[in-house]
């Protein structure tokens, strides 16, 4: 029976041995499926990695410093500087220790009551406690009764002295970790240089504080130019040369990985830095002196005429480079640059549109300028289906040189509808091909489009809208449009784009540099051009300008005035607004310059509403200070009772006295700073140099300067300059003359 069991028995132990096997494969099997699923399916244990990982290695980010916006010269109109701003963490592990934070916090105080002044140190100090206290605090929950001891001989004991168990208390810790600033003010750089030496934020206490860098915009020009720059409002929407280039001038940010190593303690990791690219600066066509004296023209006119807003450009002929962009409006704040009416104020342009016109009757009709119509004496006359009539009489049958200098409307409607009337889109096909019925390439700073009515179109009137096209009515251009079609002549015939951006620049090295463009290689024969620039240099001489362009010994200018009635949205034109403009282009010989003045007031507002007694106030002092900076005095500088004056002053050796002087007009006095030392102008032919610069070895005199100006004459003498408040500077912390230690730090303030 043994015997026979046998065989059964190992049978049994052999199937129990195989199942035993295949049940550990399948254990193996399941914990190997477990742990592929753990390593790449389960999504809970990869967030526990990642933020077991995100709790020791931690990765900050290094803002860029954002580029500037330059002038033609390098003058900074709009550029950055980091300010810093302490956030505490009062409740950071490493203030656990009260009578070491107590101590350290003490120090702290007294140090920042002597750097700031702004507070005591014990002020400083009951803040620090202060703060503290609300952010950390330890909080009772509830009493308990626990086991005295742990091991079993100690519970024995326990019992036999019947103090088994005993009553503890439980407390929780509570930290709120909400950072709170520390500075009273933003500091620079040069000022947390200073103050991370301090107690505490020189993290001798670990990392309880984030240091919160801030790039803060500044415009040092002020308002100057401002609509053209750009700012962000208060809404944080950009405009200007800020927005159009925005992702030039932010670069792009760094990163700097760090691992914690202990509570409150962090190292770089290698390799995980990536350095910060600084954005680029933009460097713009704006002349910073011109485009001063051109403001401060405008503004004079605007209050003298309380007008609703105004605008003056004036363009480089050869380049199309806009030297300087001025826009002024109304408020309740006086006239400020809260828009771009250069660009966006699309409005029909009364007579300054006869331009256009003029070369199509000379250039496509082929007309000389003896052609002659009668203009009507100051009568309404009909034109086809419009009604026209001269704002003054004394003219009846005149040529077309007499039409355009006199600004005849009844002429340029009669005589535009008569070569024209039987085929209009002729007409506005060569309109066209001066580029008038789409923008000039300033789309992305806000240029309008142009109002261009075509035969056909929803906006064209049979037999008016033909003759009101003849004097600038029918159709809408901005200011801009304008003065590109008017520079096209001063150019010989060639239009080239407006341009506001010349390029841009890291250092010294051009990244890229924006070429001028050419719109319209020719836009018209020489033989037409002829006829119309000697148009435009009658106006000046006999016609419409002459108030202020007629004497011609010093320099001869082509010239255009307009007025038009406005219409537009609700207002009527029986409702007495006005558009009063003006271009120029000179010298007439060989024009550099082209300059327009518009000026948007109502009647009765002011003395006029007429374009010639509006603009012309401002083309005026705009041109004389361009001819005078182009033409230096000459010989050298001598000494005449005890003050200096110009007598044969050599080319160049007062070349900023002279820039000075032409700002303003021969009986104004003006007192401005240059490099050599500051000059005071009395007249054309008077300089007086107050005082010379500070010798070398000293410390310069900046008082009055810009603050471009003021932190390169400093930091060129080693010293390490802080700043506050906006404007010129009113004063500086070491006075001018001291000697001067290399790496002495110099506060200035500006107002």
């Amino acid at each position: 029976m043994e015997e026979q069991d046998r065989p059964r028995i190992k049978e049994e132990i052999h199937t129990r041995v195989k199942w035993l096997y295949v049940a550990f494969f399948c254990v193996g099997l399941l914990l190997t499926g477990r742990l592929v699923h753990v390593m790449f399916f389960s999504r809970e244990i990869a967030d526990n990695a990642e933020r077991l990982h995100a709790r020791i290695f931690q990765k900050w980010e290094i803002p860029a410093m954002r580029g500037s916006i330059l002038s033609r010269d390098g003058e900074p109109l709009a550029t950055s500087m980091f300010r810093y701003q302490v956030e505490m963490d009062f409740a950071s592990r490493g203030f656990d220790s009260l009578k070491l934070y107590t101590e350290q916090a003490d120090s702290l105080a007294k140090h920042l009551a002597l750097f700031f002044r702004d507070r005591t140190a014990r002020q400083y100090r009951d803040f620090l406690l202060s703060e503290h206290r609300k952010r950390y605090r330890t909080v009772y929950r509830r009493d308990t009764q626990e086991l005295r001891s742990d091991g079993w001989f100690g519970r024995i004991v326990d019992r036999m002295r019947g103090e088994e168990y005993v009553t503890r208390k439980l407390y929780d810790t509570i930290r709120d970790s909400t950072l709170v600033p520390l500075f009273p003010r933003r500091v620079d750089y040069y000022e947390w240089q200073e103050l991370s030496k301090y107690p505490i934020l020189n993290n001798n206490l670990g990392i309880c504080y984030r240091l919160d860098r801030q790039d803060q915009r500044i415009y040092p020009q002020g308002e100057l130019a401002r609509r053209t720059i750009g700012k962000s409002d208060d809404r944080g929407r950009q405009y200007g040369i800020e927005d159009v280039c925005r992702e030039q001038l932010a670069g792009r940010n760094g990163r700097v990985e760090r691992q914690r190593i202990a509570r409150g303690f962090y190292s770089r990791v290698a390799g995980g830095d990536v350095a910060p690219e600084d954005g680029v600066d933009v460097v713009t066509t704006i002349d910073l002196d011109l485009q001063d004296v051109a403001d401060k023209a405008l503004r004079q006119q605007l209050v003298r005429q309380n007008a609703i807003w105004g605008t003056t450009m004036v363009m480089e002929v050869a380049t199309g480079d806009i030297l300087a962009l001025v826009n002024l409006g109304r408020t309740d704040r006086g006239y400020v640059e809260n828009r771009n009416y250069a660009l966006a104020a699309r409005m029909e342009p009364g007579s300054t549109f006869k331009l256009a016109a003029l070369l199509a009757l000379t250039e496509d009709a082929g007309k000389d300028l003896s052609l002659s119509y009668d203009s009507g004496d100051g009568r309404v006359v009909q034109v086809g289906g419009a009604k026209v009539q001269d704002s003054h009489s004394g003219f009846s049958v005149v040529d077309l040189k007499t039409a355009t200098a006199q600004s005849l409307n009844v002429y340029y409607a009669k005589a535009i509808y008569e070569q024209y009337r039987e085929n209009p889109k002729r007409y506005t096909d060569f309109l066209s091909a001066l580029h008038l019925d789409r923008p000039m390439g300033l789309e992305e700073f806000g240029e309008a489009e142009p109002v261009f009515p075509t035969p056909g179109s929803a906006i064209w009137y049979r037999n008016v809208t033909l003759p009101n096209m003849g004097y600038g009515y029918g159709i809408e251009l901005a200011p801009i449009q304008t003065l590109t079609l008017y520079n096209a002549v001063a150019n010989g015939g060639r239009m080239v784009a407006p341009r506001l951006v010349r390029e841009l620049r890291r250092g010294r090295e051009t990244v890229e540099e924006y070429a001028p463009r050419t719109l319209v290689r020719s836009i018209c024969s020489d033989e037409a051009l002829r006829k119309v620039r000697e148009c435009l240099e009658e106006t000046p001489r006999t016609g419409t300008a002459k108030a202020y362009f007629s004497d011609t010994t010093r320099y001869r200018v082509g010239a255009k005035t307009g007025t038009a009635k406005v219409a537009q949205g609700s207002i009527r034109y029986s409702d007495g607004y006005y558009l009063g403009s003006m271009v120029v282009y000179m010298p007439a010989e060989k024009p550099k310059y082209t300059v327009m003045t518009a000026i948007y007031t109502r009647r009765g507002n002011g003395t006029t509403y007429y374009g010639a007694g509006l603009a012309g106030p401002v083309q005026k002092q705009i041109a004389d200070y361009i001819y005078n900076r182009e033409h230096d005095w000459h010989g050298r500088v001598e000494r005449s009772g005890g003050k200096y004056h110009p007598r044969h002053i050599k080319s160049g050796d007062v070349a900023q006295a002279r820039r000075v002087a032409d700002k303003l007009s021969p009986r104004t006095s003006f007192e401005s700073r240059s490099g050599w030392g500051r000059v005071a102008v009395d007249s054309m032919s008077n300089v007086s140099i107050v005082d010379l610069p500070a010798a070398a070895g000293t410390v310069p005199d900046v008082r009055g300067m810009g603050l471009k100006e003021a932190l390169f004459l400093l930091e060129n003498a080693g010293l390490r300059v802080s700043f506050r408040g906006k404007g010129a500077v009113a004063s500086q912390s070491i006075a001018p003359g001291a000697r001067c230690r290399g790496g002495e730090k110099i506060e200035i303030v500006l107002k």
